[in-house]
């Protein structure tokens, strides 16, 4: 199993198949803390990033925000004092892509590299 971090986002065509339950089997124990919701009818991956103060919340929302920039995919953030709640789920299928589990694997990678610089 290759590490989620290692890989890019693909482009994704609004045909592009959502993944499948062996995929989510394969895929969500390389990001146990993030939950599979259902909003909507959409699942998505959601994790909430606890912070001293409002301050480093609002970094760590950059940081994720810069991310979603170089890999063209992009979240919901919310940002509040001292929490940042993440979702990742594509918008073109209305559902999760492998795009997602990866996303979601570089924003842990982001959220570790906080930590251990703040």
């Amino acid at each position: 199993m290759e590490d989620l971090t290692k890989q890019p986002c693909v482009a994704c065509r609004k045909d592009a198949p959502p993944v499948t339950d062996a995929d989510i089997a394969e895929l969500h124990p390389q990001v146990p803390e993030w939950q599979i919701v259902v909003e909507d009818g959409v699942r998505q991956l959601v994790r909430e990033f606890r912070f001293p103060n409002f301050a480093q919340a609002l970094a760590f929302t950059n940081a994720v925000g810069q991310l979603a920039e170089e890999e063209s995919h992009h979240p919901r953030i919310v940002t509040e004092y001292g929490r940042v709640e993440v979702a990742w789920w594509t918008h073109k299928i209305g559902d999760l892509h492998r795009n997602d589990f990866i996303c979601a694997a570089k924003t842990d990678a982001a959220f570790a590299f906080f930590l251990a610089t703040s």
